[in-house]
């Protein structure tokens, strides 16, 4: 049985967050894996067992708090603390602000700004309990720089970024780290899957999900009062503009 650090991945099924799983278990991590839906996770907690943690799977849809609140208690009543959360659950979108889908538009929002908030909501407790913890919010470079086309995407990430600074400024006092993760193009499902955003990849050679996940443990290894306040990485070749129009 491991006895690791302990703590919850949401978005966990796959990409970053499945990435950041299989990292945090080299560190003996025990982990409650929250995603959507748990179909086909039973081969991620096999390799994270194999790879020295352990890992429950747990169907959460981050836009409901009751159902992020019960990860939390299932988290608490299964491993006893909660040492880390990575917030990574996030959906896409590119549209433009004149001819968008609304209903669209509530999707992108309660993903990716507020599922993220409750996900902090109901952790929170239990780590001023603790005296530690950390919390990763998983942003984008689109958190802070503005492009046309992902309109809804970028107001969500730049929310992000503005709620994990306040965040930091209420809970370091109790000990509690928050580190802000800035990724730019990452080779996931998410991006192979969108005919849009797909070609890019081809295009310079992108980030991977292992990258984002290293620089995740990085900062979690940090001493404990040393706080990575962010970390913002992207592909050498990708410049200002996430669409890779400019890669240099």
């Amino acid at each position: 049985m491991t006895t690791g650090p302990a703590g919850i991945i949401t978005g966990a099924a796959r990409g970053i967050g499945a990435a950041t799983a299989l990292a945090f278990a080299r560190l003996g991590a025990r982990m409650v894996l929250a995603d959507i839906t748990t179909g086909g996770m039973d081969s991620l907690v096999a390799s994270i067992a194999e790879g020295g943690g352990s890992a429950i799977p747990a169907a959460c849809d981050v836009r409901d708090p009751a159902q992020v609140k019960a990860v939390a208690d299932l988290t608490i009543e299964k491993l006893g603390r909660i040492d880390f959360l990575v917030a990574s659950a996030g959906i896409a979108l590119q549209d433009r602000a004149v001819s968008g889908d609304v209903g669209r538009w509530r999707d992108v929002i309660e993903t990716n700004l507020l599922g993220l908030a409750y996900s902090v909501r109901y952790v929170l407790p239990q780590m001023h309990a603790q005296g530690s913890g950390h919390i990763f919010l998983v942003a984008s470079q689109s958190g802070r720089i503005a492009y046309p086309g992902e309109s809804i995407y970028i107001a969500s990430k730049w929310g992000v970024v503005g709620f994990g600074h306040a965040v930091r400024r209420e809970a370091q006092s109790a000990g509690i780290r928050v580190t802000l993760i800035e990724p730019g193009l990452v080779d996931t499902p998410l991006t192979r899957d969108n005919p849009n955003v797909a070609p890019l990849l081809e295009a310079f050679t992108p980030l991977e999900a292992k990258d984002v996940a290293s620089a995740i443990v990085y900062a979690f290894a940090q001493p404990p009062h040393v706080t990575v306040d962010e970390l913002a990485l992207r592909p050498l070749r990708q410049g200002e503009d996430p669409f890779g129009k400019n890669p240099t």
